[in-house]
């Protein structure tokens, strides 16, 4: 297992859109920062998505070039397909270990062509489609990933060496092992990011087990130029929909899933989604089953308003479960609770279980930073200074700290960036005192 060594100001730990945007505003003040991601590219789960509320803005196009950016800064150090292993202190800094996991492609002569991919016979389901796309054994992991540098699953790889056949310029390599990197820095942003709940989390509600009952990322695929069909199409059958159910918090606000709190956004996400709906199906009906709307930020109120004047009905009420019927349309039960708790069953042809979100990553064992009772990285002061852990020289960001929306998780990566830069500021003082004042002793001594 080889080993290499590289020495900056600042560890970034996650490539989404906090992570990037922390190692830029680092980056552009001048110091050198190493940015980790345990994916084949940046972009994190932002870059998957159609379009951000409430401007309705391309999520590609704010997030590729933040990505460019970052590939591209002679201040940032990228290491994707990484993951760190280990963390101990070093003199006030921190030493990393970092396992980098094999490709099993040269990164220095592949140039994304895909003739590798174009290739390959073998199709395995595309996690970057939540499983409802494909992709080969061996592909740029997605259309603008970055860096555009192709990737091999060994474990489903049937070592035909057609890949390695077809490639211009012998970038595959099946001898590739693990290399183990060392990075000292002085300082360490964690912007780990989040998961969602998963869809099966309520049984009742039959996400996982009838084909028409999918998850808010999944629709997000759907309704994403790039995504698996194209075009708005139901999966059990392909069919296109002509009604379109939402059920919030499908999995936020639960004891019985242990996740008591509001993830934020899914209100918010479900109202943008319906909204794109009604544009790429005008003749679908589309309905929200909530029981509170919850719409905090700026504009957001007025966006929600927007979407009940398109015609989107909003329908206060507790869904108790989900069946399905023979043609595989989902019956949703539901306690009407403005029409005096009246239950009805509604039929439609696909409904959306707004999921909510949880913590990708538990960084105590390794960083030494508590976790709050929901999982997330606890902050001991979040209204003075939301970015500072319990541990001098960490600091977090994005929806490691807890559920938040897009402009959120921007706004604090800068003030993780802010917070960094001020206490890798104060070491370099303190050492510069402690330096200036062991020379004046031994001018004294002499």
């Amino acid at each position: 297992m080889a080993s290499d060594k590289l020495r900056v100001d600042a560890l970034v730990v996650g490539g989404g859109i906090a992570g990037m945007q922390s190692a830029l505003d680092l980056a552009d003040q001048g110091y050198q920062v190493a940015l980790v991601e345990k994916e084949a590219s940046i972009g994190g789960k932002m870059i998957a998505l159609s379009k951000v509320f409430p401007t309705l803005d391309c999520c590609s196009c704010i997030t590729t070039p933040k990505m460019s950016a970052v590939a591209h800064h002679r201040n940032i150090h990228l290491l994707t397909y990484c993951e760190v292993q280990s963390i101990r202190e070093n003199g006030g800094g921190f030493v990393a270990q970092v396992l980098k996991k094999p490709r099993y492609v040269n990164e220095d002569l592949c140039t994304g062509c895909r003739q590798c991919e174009y290739a390959c016979p073998i199709d395995l389901p595309d996690p970057f489609d939540r499983g409802y796309g494909a992709h080969r054994a061996i592909r740029v992991p997605f259309s603008t990933a970055v860096p555009q540098i192709a990737v091999l699953d060994i474990e489903n790889c049937l070592l035909c060496g057609k890949c390695e056949q077809v490639c211009p310029v012998s970038a595959v390599d099946f001898t590739q092992t693990p290399q183990q990197l060392e990075i000292e820095a002085g300082s360490i942003v964690l912007a780990t990011g989040y998961e969602v709940t998963p869809r099966d989390a309520k049984k009742e509600y039959g996400g996982g087990k009838l084909p028409n009952v999918i998850d808010a990322l999944f629709m997000e695929r759907l309704l994403a130029p790039t995504g698996p069909y194209g075009h708005v199409l139901r999966p059990g059958d392909g069919k296109e929909p002509e009604s379109i159910a939402y059920v919030q918090c499908a999995g936020s606000r639960d004891q019985t899933l242990g996740v008591p709190y509001c993830s934020r956004v899914c209100c918010m996400y479900a109202i943008k989604q319906a909204m794109l709906i009604s544009g790429a199906l005008p003749l679908a009906d589309v309905t929200i089953y909530y029981m509170d709307i919850r719409t905090f930020g700026k504009g957001y109120e007025q966006f929600y308003q927007n979407a009940k004047a398109m015609g989107i009905e909003f329908v206060k009420g507790k869904v108790a479960r989900i069946t399905e019927d023979e043609n595989q349309n989902p019956i949703v039960r539901v306690e009407l609770i403005d029409e005096g708790s009246r239950v009805v069953e509604r039929t439609h042809d696909l409904v959306v279980l707004s999921v909510g979100m949880l913590p990708r990553y538990n960084p105590q064992p390794l960083y030494g930073v508590p976790v709050a009772d929901d999982g997330f990285v606890e902050v001991p002061s979040p209204n003075i200074s939301p970015c500072v852990t319990d541990r001098p020289g960490i600091f977090v960001t994005g929806t490691a700290a807890g559920p938040m929306d897009i402009v959120d998780s921007i706004m604090t990566a800068g003030a993780a960036a802010s917070e960094a830069a001020a206490y890798l500021r104060a070491r370099k003082s303190a050492s510069s005192v402690s330096t200036t004042t062991g020379k004046e002793r031994e001018l004294v001594y002499a």
